[in-house]
């Protein structure tokens, strides 16, 4: 397998794994003033997040950072087509870390009402301006013959970008309703439960539109096959929900979140960003590159450090394994 090859491996990994871990906690900080009738509520429901939260944001950081070393015209461009939203991206995950930290430093109920709307603010706005940004990346987007994007923002809020916007938001939610009904106890789990069944028929539903969508504009049999097993993983989490059981109800949405996201990277191999003005204008794996040396040198890094950082963050998990309680 070529280097390249393996690099956009890695980096579709790297956002597997933001949008599975980071999927759930955007869905709890929406869920905050929908779930929390009252302040204790409030504070278990973030509390479920507080410890894990940042840790989550550590992949962003590595996908972004190793699509600069492996893919450089690829980072260019996107962050010059997609600069208006990713910079939006960017202000909401401020705000959203600022009013989780900041939210408990006064005892005044006015004061953490707007911490709660911050963080409610800053975990839908990632959400929906994701599932725009990676339904355009999927669908295409003006690129001349030197890659440079020649879109306006307008252009970015099409049909299917809608549409995929719409699906991510939809499915974060009930992911993380499942998180916090596996979570928390009492009326709050039990109300968690229950939302997390009507979004994630939602969701599915959202989601096999979406889904059967790109594979009309660019799939083949193997993106086919994915998409398909997020369907059945999603309906199996919706399943063990229905019966109480919280734990493999957050492994399929877990699943389903992972197999939707790598149709879609399967969808787009080899391209990185396509064109929509030329196909012989697009970005691919290959001239969107840096050379070969330079990933040799990230293989080898990567592959020391990787390992350590998911066995620290495997162990974040298991220390804060246990149920919070609104007491």
């Amino acid at each position: 397998m070529e280097l390249t090859t393996v690099w956009f491996v890695v980096i579709a990994g790297l956002w597997i794994g933001y949008f599975v871990l980071e999927g759930f906690d955007f869905g709890v900080g929406i869920l905050v003033r929908v779930l929390g009738r009252d302040e204790p509520e409030r504070r278990a429901v973030i509390t479920t997040i507080g410890p894990v939260w940042d840790g989550n944001e550590v992949w962003l950081i590595v996908a972004g950072a190793m699509t600069f070393a492996a893919f450089p015209e690829w980072y260019a461009t996107l962050f010059s087509g997609f600069y208006l939203p990713l910079f939006a991206i960017l202000v909401a995950l401020i705000l959203r870390g600022v009013a989780i930290e900041y939210r408990g430093k006064r005892d005044d109920l006015q004061w953490r009402s707007r911490m709660d709307w911050l963080i409610t603010i800053g975990s839908v706005l990632p959400a929906v301006l994701w599932g725009l940004v990676f339904a355009n990346l999927v669908r295409g987007v003006p690129l001349d013959a030197s890659h440079e994007f020649v879109g306006t923002v307008g252009s970015l809020f099409n049909p299917f970008a809608l549409l995929g916007a719409a699906t991510v938001t939809v499915l974060f939610v009930a992911h993380g309703a499942i998180f916090l009904a596996l979570k928390t106890t009492g009326d709050l789990r039990r109300r968690a439960n229950r939302l997390a069944s009507w979004c994630g028929l939602a969701a599915a539903v959202l989601a096999v539109g979406f889904l059967g969508w790109t594979q009309g504009i660019r799939g083949d049999a193997a993106s086919a096959v994915v998409a398909s097993g997020a369907a059945v993983a999603l309906l199996a989490g919706l399943l063990a929900n229905r019966r109480g059981r919280e734990g493999w109800a957050f492994v399929g949405t877990a699943a389903a979140v992972a197999l939707a996201v790598t149709s879609l990277f399967l969808a787009l191999f080899p391209l990185v960003t396509p064109s929509s003005l030329d196909p012989a204008w697009s970005l691919t794996t290959v001239n969107a590159a840096s050379t070969a040396y330079t990933l040799k040198l990230l293989t080898v890094i990567a592959a020391i450090f990787t390992p350590l950082v998911m066995l620290y963050q495997g162990w974040t998990y298991w220390v804060f394994r246990k149920r919070v309680t609104v007491s």
